[in-house]
């Protein structure tokens, strides 16, 4: 029986038990993160606290992810997936234990955050590597791409709610249990798959194989301006949600469960694009998203930064969840579909060190702005650059369309010449399905 469009990628085996491992290990890994900046802000009640923290648990990337990209090209995915989930799961027993023991410091959660970044280097770009492996026909890749960022924020729905209620009756040790106890689920997922042999790429030394990808990518203007914008939304916009312990205390008056009321309304607007984007028939239309949706998300950071209203910021939020979803999915699905095969790897790992590896700068940045002029000045001034950015991206947009154009005739993604004016026409003026 056929999947509904909507789940289309669901009817590939291997990709339905990563869908359901991963539904249970990711609102594991949202109440672990609403959980440690809860801890570390009661703590220290320092925006800059939480600024280094958010560092420590994503810098790794910005200087591993090129390397994890070569690895992940030249190496079983599914062996390295095995591995990556059972460090992470050791890293969510030893914060457990070191919290349900009383003993744990901010020094304790840095080097815990930064091992687990070392971790998520490598496990980003070999779990969106790994998609093609999991779903074998790439007409429901981008399906696959949409469903697993509705998971994600389906889990960020769910995680940060489940997070706030434990946070105030048993403390964030419990939150850090259940998280542990979840990678039971991806591992088992993960084990029961079967996977077919992939065909051993040629492998260049390690030098070799970083030159060649990042002249590909960076030689490639469509490739590299996605990766350039997505590196921006991470430097100023994104890392906005480290300060989310600040607006939910000292400029909302709340406390533990308005953190989690507050991290949950950011992945209902997630979820919300995440739904949309899946429900998509073609990837045309794509580009005016990656375009258009940084600059909203920058309106909607200044909105929230003069915001006092608890329901206005929860809809704000849930607004800037969409906004960063709908770029941020849509970048992802754009490069994975114009890549070349044999250098996935390596680009997947240019696009985690610009979303995660870039992100701990802002956050650092972020952090120590909020702690000098406060945390509602902080994300207006991430919310100027954020439109800068999307302004742009605008103005080179026309000339990037141009250059993808033949990749999509390639793909079949556009019509041939018989129709080719036709294809040019609804590439100009996509209709808005979304």
């Amino acid at each position: 029986m056929k999947s509904p469009r909507l789940l289309r990628a669901l009817g590939h085996r291997n990709f339905r038990l990563f869908f359901a491992g991963q539904s249970i290990s990711m609102i594991g890994t949202w109440m672990q993160q609403v959980a440690l900046s809860w801890l570390v802000y009661e703590m220290t009640r320092s925006p800059l606290w939480l600024g280094l923290v958010g560092c420590a648990g994503q810098i790794p990337s910005l200087f591993l992810a090129p390397v994890a990209g070569v690895l992940v090209d030249h190496h079983n995915r599914h062996r390295l997936l095995l591995l990556t989930q059972s460090l992470a799961m050791l890293q969510a027993v030893l914060v457990a234990v070191l919290t349900w023991s009383g003993v744990i410091t901010g020094w304790h959660i840095l080097l815990l955050s930064a091992f687990l970044g070392l971790v998520n280097a490598l496990d980003m770009p070999a779990r969106q590597a790994f998609l093609i492996d999991m779903v074998t026909n790439r007409e429901d890749l981008a399906n696959a791409i949409a469903l697993n960022s509705s998971l994600v924020n389906g889990a960020r729905l769910v995680g940060p709610a489940l997070a706030g209620l434990l946070l105030a009756q048993a403390g964030a040790s419990t939150c850090f249990v259940v998280n542990a106890v979840s990678y039971i689920a991806v591992l088992g997922a993960l084990l029961a798959m079967r996977v077919p042999p992939r065909q051993p790429s040629f492998r260049r030394p390690l030098a070799s194989g970083l030159s060649e990808g990042f002249g590909y990518a960076f030689g490639f203007a469509p490739i590299r301006s996605i990766l350039l914008l997505v590196s921006l939304m991470s430097l100023t916009g994104i890392p906005y949600m480290v300060l989310l312990p600040v607006f939910a205390t000292d400029v909302l008056g709340g406390g533990a469960q308005t953190l989690g009321l507050l991290s949950a309304a950011t992945g209902v607007g997630a979820l919300t694009a995440a739904l949309m984007l899946a429900g998509r028939r073609s990837i045309l239309g794509l580009g005016r998203w990656i375009i258009f949706a940084p600059g909203v998300f920058g309106l909607l950071l200044i909105a929230l930064g003069l915001s006092r209203s608890l329901p206005l910021s929860l809809l704000l939020l849930a607004g800037l969840g969409f906004t960063m979803m709908m770029q941020l999915a849509a970048s992802n699905t754009v490069l994975q579909t114009i890549v070349d095969e044999d250098k996935r790897g390596r680009v997947m790992s240019l696009y985690t060190m610009a979303f995660i590896g870039v992100a701990p700068l802002g956050s650092l940045l972020l952090g120590a702005l909020a702690d000098v002029a406060g945390a509602p000045m902080a994300v207006t001034v991430a919310g100027v650059i954020c439109i800068a950015g999307s302004a742009m991206f605008a103005f080179q947009f026309p000339a990037l369309r141009r250059m993808v154009r033949p990749i999509y005739m390639r793909l079949g993604i556009l019509p041939e010449v018989a129709t080719g004016l036709q294809a040019a026409s609804e590439l100009t003026n996509p209709p808005v399905k979304q």
